[in-house]
Parts: C-alpha cells; structure tokens; sequence
C-alpha cells in the first residue's frame, strides 16, 4: 500500500520576512536533449528589519549542483552545504552578487512542475513552488525580483524561445543554434516565472491603447490549433479595452503573448 503524506499547513500568524531580499535575476539556460544547464546570477542584500546570523537558505530540489560563486570567486565545497532541498551559505556579505549553475533533466520530469518536456516542447509550471527544480532560489512570494531571462536551443527544434517581459535581443549562434533574450521591467515572485521553447504556430494581431500605444498581441499554439486562435485574439483584445474602460488599466508591456499547448497539466497560469 502506497502511503501519503499530508502537507505542512502554513499560517498567516508563522509569517516572517525572509532574512534577505534577491532585487535582480538574470538567467541562462542551454536547453539541451540530455542536460539542461541553468546559470543564474542574482543581486542579493541583507533585510535590515531581520535579526540573525549571515546564512543565506536558498530552496531547490532534483538539482545537479555545478558551481557557486559570490562576487565572481568561486566558492569551495566546504564554503555551502546542499540538502535534497537546500542550499546553505554561511558568511555572505550584506550585499553580493551570487552566480549559480544548475543541470537538470527536463525530459525526465514527470511531476509538471519547473521545467519540464513533453511532446517535443519546453514547457514551465512554476505556481505555487515550482521555480526551485530549475535553480536554487528564495522561492516564496514576498521575493520580488526583475527577471531577464536568455535562452539557447537547436533552431529547427525549438524555433519559438519566449519567457516572461519583452524581447530585447536575439542572435544565430555556431551549430545550428539561436538566442532570445527577455527583459521583464517590473519585479515579480519567482512563481510567475515562465518559459517556452518548441515549434509553434503563431497568429499575431495588434491592440492600441488609450494612450495610443501599439501592443503586439500573439498567440502561439501546435498546428493542429491554429484554427482555433480566431475566437481566443478577438477575445484578449475585447478584455484588454474592458481593463481600460472599467478600470483604467493600460497594458504596461510592449508585447502580449498566449501559449496554447496540449501538454499543460494546470490548465492556464499567467
């Protein structure tokens, strides 16, 4: 008999700031058939309003840890310690840059959760916890953080790389790959993270707001979709002017992007 445990209830009332704060993020990834590997570097400082020594407990699970660097040195196997869902780092400065690399397997990840494969497609799901079998990181959702995010994969594979903001950067590379860089302006929970790598269709319409901005609205789907987009675009760009003239709320990025897939195991996430 299979047995089950019950989930730790977390109450409001147990809160507490975490110790430090990540106020940036940028990310690599390499997306490989095999490997994954990830490199994030983070600026990390201190919580004035939080007491206690300088160790800095970042969450991670299912993680091949590569290296660990603070302020570009490398630190040594006797400077961290790891758990199955821990990294610890004792001593660190009040502020510090923190460089972190990763491997994991996205094609065997059958729990849906972080970066996973399925039908040929690189696929996140990040809520509620999900960010920390990509990398070690404070994943809890009073970390806000700017994200930029930079994925490399095999151009005929994956032709289609997108996260989370705007494009800022794309490039060929040697051996029949190609890059995108995104640039997400505003802070964000690590649980919002996405990205996705395949070969999509896409069907792209624009949408001008009250200010008079152009807004690049896509949406990318399998083929066997595609004649099923018509509905879903008429239907963002009628709630996009809803926001407007019910709330006042302009769309802030340049770009909106629909990701419509058959493998989505928690039915839509933002």
């Amino acid at each position: 008999m299979t047995q089950t445990t019950a989930p730790n209830t977390i109450y409001l009332k147990s809160y507490t700031q975490p110790q430090y704060w990540i106020d940036s993020i940028n990310l690599h990834f390499e997306l490989g058939e095999e490997q994954t590997r990830v490199v994030s570097k983070m600026q990390v400082r201190r919580n004035e309003n939080i007491d206690g020594a300088p160790i800095l407990e970042l969450n991670g699970e299912g993680l091949h840890l590569g290296a660990v660097l603070i302020n570009d040195r490398a630190l040594s196997d006797g400077e961290f310690s790891t758990t199955d869902e821990t990294l610890w780092i004792p001593d660190v400065p009040e502020t510090f840059t923190l460089q972190i690399e990763t491997f994991i397997k996205p094609q065997l990840n059958t729990s849906l959760e972080g970066l996973y494969k399925s039908s040929g497609n690189f696929c996140t799901q990040c809520e509620a916890q999900g960010f920390r079998k990509i990398t070690y990181y404070l994943d809890r959702p009073d970390v806000m953080a700017k994200f930029t995010t930079t994925i490399v994969a095999d151009k005929e594979k994956y032709p289609v790389l997108l996260s989370n903001g705007n494009p800022v950067k794309s490039s060929d590379l040697e051996n029949g790959k190609h890059s995108v860089t995104w640039e997400d302006p505003f802070k964000k929970p690590c649980y919002l993270f996405a990205l996705v790598a395949g070969d999509l269709e896409c069907i792209k319409d624009t949408f001008v707001t009250m200010s008079q901005r152009e807004i690049d609205c896509r949406i990318y789907v399998e083929a066997h979709n595609v004649d099923k987009c018509d509905h879903a675009m008429r239907s963002l760009k009628k709630s996009m002017r809803w926001d407007e003239e019910t709330f006042g709320r302009e769309y802030d990025l340049d770009i909106y992007m629909i990701v419509a897939v058959d493998d989505f195991n928690m039915g839509a996430m933002e």
